[in-house]
């Protein structure tokens, strides 16, 4: 990506859009969450080949997956998973493995997919094959409930003091684009929302996900909310995180698609991030 008088005026058209609700750089023609086009329907795989699908995941990585109080997994990972299976109308299991190991057992055949919100990073993918996404990082702007938002465009950010945790993907975003406001660098996501509660920066721009479930949590004491609308940008917060398969199960790969097409459509996608992201992180992806 080019940085400079151009980049400058595309994210000042971004800002414009997000004012109406709005400010993913891609494509609109997907529905809601940003994942599917309607008018491209997955094909309806053939099952010949595939008689149960044997999940992998963690358990300490809530809510996406964990151990409930039950001792039983849980978590929107695991939700998803077990939606599949009931769309495709196959027995499956779902076991948690320790992250490190997680990628070894897949490939030495002891299970068939992992959903544990692994990053189709540039390795991975030379090692697995991914489904098509089935939630997306957005970057969102948050700040102090009792102050007037801002005009999202590079003049209606000018001047405002807008806080950032230092070398990562959302500071990197933030110095290409908001060349108006002022950056404040902090060392971590800890001390950065304190300073938002204290009140001494205006926004923070942070990872959304992570925003969500602190603005849920007790630690921001019902401070803040999400203002504006969710950044979606592949080259600095990637291309979405799917479901990890060995590359040479094209056919399950094919199936999961559909289920996750399938449960995305019917509307279970949605419930299961009201259930698990009650401040919802993708509320406005188009």
């Amino acid at each position: 990506m080019k940085f400079g008088a151009l980049s400058t005026l595309l994210f000042g058209l971004m800002l414009a859009i997000s004012a109406y609700g709005d400010a993913r750089a891609a494509s609109t023609t997907t529905g809601p969450y940003g994942l599917w086009d309607p008018h491209r329907r997955p094909e309806r795989p053939d099952l010949k080949s595939v008689r149960r699908i044997r999940f992998l995941t963690e358990d300490d990585f809530p809510p996406f997956d964990f151990q409930g109080s039950s001792g039983t997994l849980e978590g929107f990972n695991v939700d998803l998973a077990r939606a599949v299976c009931r769309q495709l109308k196959l027995s499956c299991t779902i076991q948690a493995r320790r992250w490190d190991t997680i990628v070894a057992a897949l490939e030495e055949g002891q299970a068939d997919v992992i959903a544990a919100s692994l990053v189709p990073s540039k390795e991975a993918r030379e090692r697995l094959q991914f489904s098509r996404p089935y939630y997306m990082r957005p970057a969102r702007f948050a700040m102090r409930r009792k102050d007037p938002p801002p005009v999202f465009t590079p003049e209606g950010l000018a001047g405002r003091h807008i806080g950032i945790v230092a070398d990562t993907a959302h500071a990197a975003y933030a110095k290409a684009y908001l060349k108006t406001a002022n950056l404040v660098s902090f060392v971590n996501d800890a001390a950065l929302r304190e300073a938002l509660k204290r009140g001494e920066i205006d926004l923070i721009f942070a990872d959304g996900i992570g925003l969500s479930l602190w603005l849920n949590g007790s630690d921001a004491g019902d401070c803040c909310s999400f203002v504006g609308a969710p950044y979606l940008d592949s080259h600095f917060f990637g291309d979405g995180i799917g479901m990890a398969l060995r590359r040479e199960d094209g056919d399950l790969k094919q199936a999961i698609d559909y289920a996750l097409f399938q449960i995305w459509e019917q509307g279970i996608y949605a419930d299961l991030v009201r259930r698990w992201f009650p401040v919802d992180p993708f509320a406005g992806l188009p």
